[in-house]
């Protein structure tokens, strides 16, 4: 099984890509955005390490961890959000870990992983993955994008991020199509 690491600024065409890629057989998807949020659910760890970083503000009137509240906190400035990443990501990769046994038990051929931050953070256990592929596509197009999608004020959010260590490029501009293509060209060389 390969196991792929999808990462860009919001708007680049990595969802859109891996949903496209995970109508092939043999081929799952996996969000990221979805892992973490299991992560910090009531009554976990890292639910309450939250709770410790950026105090009672962050629930919900049911005592879940409201995620609109805690990324107005933790993207108000670059402290608050290495935070957040320290707290979640070490977490998310265990997960990951978990996720990847299941999958090769499974017999998943190519296990897509997206997540924004696979190629930037210095939390994400790189290991887990045979190849992270970077999408790249210009900020007019992604402000497009999340605009369709009506997530315009994710825009701002990904600007900064830049990514480091080892990845593939692939740009996020064409169509679903060409754009997919390219990806599995690049799985294929094995460029990392």
């Amino acid at each position: 099984m390969r196991v792929i690491g999808l990462a860009g600024r919001a708007g680049s065409g990595k969802s859109t890509i891996a949903k496209y890629l995970a109508q092939k057989p043999a081929v799952e998807w996996v969000d990221l955005d979805t892992v973490a949020w299991d992560t910090y659910a009531v009554g976990t760890s890292v639910y309450e390490r939250l709770l410790e970083a950026f105090g009672k503000s962050i629930l919900s009137k049911s005592g879940e961890i409201d995620r609109i509240r805690l990324a107005e906190v933790a993207f108000s400035d670059a402290a608050n959000r290495d935070m957040l990443n320290a707290i979640v990501h070490p977490a998310v990769s265990d997960a990951v870990e978990a996720l990847i046994r299941e999958h090769r038990q499974k017999g998943t051929e190519l296990l897509l992983i997206e997540g924004a931050l696979l190629a930037s953070s210095p939390y994400v256990d790189r290991s887990l993955y045979d190849l992270i592929l970077w999408f790249e596509a210009p900020n007019e197009v992604r402000d497009e994008r999340l605009q369709v999608l009506g997530r315009r004020d994710h825009a701002r959010r990904g600007r900064d991020i830049t990514p480091t260590g080892d990845y593939g490029t692939i740009s996020a501009e064409g169509s679903i199509q060409d754009v997919a293509d390219r990806v599995l060209r690049a799985i294929d060389e094995g460029r990392n």
